[in-house]
């Protein structure tokens, strides 16, 4: 028996990294192939294997040590005495997916040039472009296959988030190599898409982003686990587990060969509980966890409000009945809603405003702007309305933190439109509308509704919201209850305008009356300082000129 040296292999770069584990001790048997340390880069959590069978005698590294290609991990006697080639380590490319960015930390971008192919072109790697922030974000349409010809702007995937379905554009034109992703994959900003052949001149380096942690954890969600989705488990008790899930979302920290039985097996990684070192996931934690699903064992997720599920109903006993899905926004609406009912307790304050001068000079400045291709609403003067009322009373532009105990009150003023499309409610912004004409309000709700008409609203085109406006006054109705679109504190519903008998200095007048409907947190707002709110927003809408002070 002779005892050789095994060192760290070729691991594809000359730069440090961090031993994060230690798999062996002294006096442990191992087979060839059977993890020895597990290494973390700023892009891959790499596995390096023991290159022949063998005992370790000791130890060479230590976790938390930086080691680079040639460094020693163990000494190992082996039963041959031969010596055994070390066989290059390569991080297999789905590992590399998995550790494209789901974590919250400030992204780092990594340039490395693209091969080229020929002296005409090169193959170049186009990326997620920026999505607003959003992370493990669902392809839902694959509109591109290998050897297709690509204009500038051509729709590669679509994707569609919590909120919004987005197409992503090619930047430039070229022939498609290879389809790095399909439909059911979690991509991030910096998530390669295609590997594109361009012109040679053409062809800069390319730039992908790598978002980790500060402790080089990557960020996971219950909705995805790892970036790569989670094949559909064989077992229903496991799948049933995930689909139940409401756990928050957590550091995983796990190896690749940990994360490949994880997706085998239909396991969310943040559900599981650690026992390795540093608490990272072992197989035997993912295994541990099957178990508990299967025999009953496993946490309890409780619903929403904690009371006991609606009974299932078969319909089709009464009659005919027809199956429908529910879109994806439509379930992650209703998801949302139904929390925000849950925990909010609401109010709502009714009031009517007087807008017969507003309407009148809306229509006059109105057909002037429609030759400049301005649509003159009047949703544009409601937004001018409620930033003037959140600037006099800031409770409304709040929002209470987790723990209930503070209120965080903000200094600049987003306003959210409800907007009905085909696909389900989405709310998108109208960023610093204080800022703004009523004017160029009225430009941004044009773009806003086209963007959201042809898919092409981003995660961050609907986030920042200070107030939410829900306006219906287009279909009908005299009144009804928002519910508060949290984080926000209070939600503001416009019905139809209609005319009314006003007493006014002692004789009726027809006037053109706008409901309103302010539904609020009770929590941080009282029912006076509701009245005072909807009484001032009245008043700046009774009178134009008052938007001007």
């Amino acid at each position: 028996m002779a005892t050789q040296e095994v060192k760290v292999p070729d691991i594809g770069g000359g730069d440090a990294v961090d031993v994060i584990e230690i798999c062996v001790a002294p006096g442990d048997d191992v087979a060839a192939e059977d993890t020895l340390i597990i290494l973390e880069s700023d892009k891959a959590t790499i596995e390096v294997p023991a290159p022949f069978s063998g005992k370790i005698e000791k130890l060479l590294v230590a976790v938390g040590q930086s080691v680079k290609e040639g460094d020693g991990i163990a000494m190992v006697a082996s039963a041959g005495g031969e010596n055994v080639p070390v066989k290059k380590v390569e991080t297999p490319p789905s590992e590399k997916v998995a550790a494209q960015p789901l974590a919250t930390a400030p992204t780092q971008s990594v340039s490395t040039p693209a091969p080229v192919a020929n002296q005409a072109s090169a193959i170049k790697t186009i990326c997620v472009p920026d999505i607003g922030g959003s992370e493990a974000i669902e392809v839902i349409e694959v509109n591109v296959t290998e050897g297709d010809k690509l204009a500038a702007e051509s729709t590669m995937i679509v994707l569609e988030s919590d909120k919004a379905t987005m197409e992503v554009p090619c930047p430039e034109a070229g022939m498609v190599r290879n389809v790095l992703v399909k439909v059911g994959d979690k991509v991030s900003e910096g998530s390669p898409v295609i590997d594109l052949e361009v012109a040679a001149a053409a062809t800069p380096q390319v730039s992908t982003a790598s978002d980790v942690s500060s402790d080089g954890a990557v960020e996971s969600t219950p909705q995805s686990g790892v970036s790569n989705p989670a094949a559909p488990s064989a077992n229903t008790a496991v799948a049933a587990s995930r689909a139940v899930s409401s756990t928050p979302s957590a550091k995983v920290h796990a190896g690749p060969a940990v994360r490949r039985l994880a997706h085998e097996l239909g396991v969310n990684l943040a559900e599981v509980k650690a026992t390795g070192p540093r608490s990272r996931i072992l197989k035997e934690d993912v295994h541990g966890y099957v178990q508990q699903r299967l025999t009953g064992k496993g946490e309890k997720v409780a619903g929403g409000s904690g009371l006991p599920e609606l009974p299932e109903i078969d319909f089709s006993k009464f009659g005919e009945i027809e199956e429908q899905a529910l879109s994806k926004i439509n379930k992650v609406s209703a998801s949302n809603l139904h929390r925000a009912w849950v925990h909010i307790p609401h109010v709502t304050q009714f009031d009517e405003a007087d807008i017969t001068e507003l309407e009148s000079f809306r229509k006059s400045e109105g057909a002037a702007l429609k030759d400049e291709g301005v649509r003159l609403t009047l949703l544009a003067f409601m937004i001018k309305a409620c930033v003037k009322a959140l600037k006099a009373f800031p409770k409304f532009n709040a929002s209470l933190s987790k723990d209930g105990t503070n209120l965080i009150l903000k200094k600049y003023y987003h306003i959210g439109i409800a907007v009905d499309t085909p696909n389900g409610l989405i709310v998108p912004v109208v960023k610093n509308a204080d800022t703004k004409t009523v004017r160029d309000i009225a430009l941004e709700l044009q773009s806003i509704s086209a963007k959201a008409r042809d898919k092409k609203l981003s995660p961050g085109d609907m986030q920042g919201g200070c107030l939410s406006i829900s306006s219906l006054g287009g279909i009908g109705g005299t009144a009804f209850t928002p519910i508060v679109n949290w984080p926000e504190v209070a939600i503001l519903g416009v019905s139809r305008s209609e005319i009314k008998p006003k007493f006014i200095n002692g004789e009726f007048k027809p006037r053109l009356m706008l409901p309103l409907s302010l539904s609020y947190d009770h929590r941080v707002i009282d029912g006076a300082d509701a009245a005072r709110f909807t009484t001032y927003l009245s008043q700046q809408l009774e009178d134009v000129r008052r938007l001007l002070l």
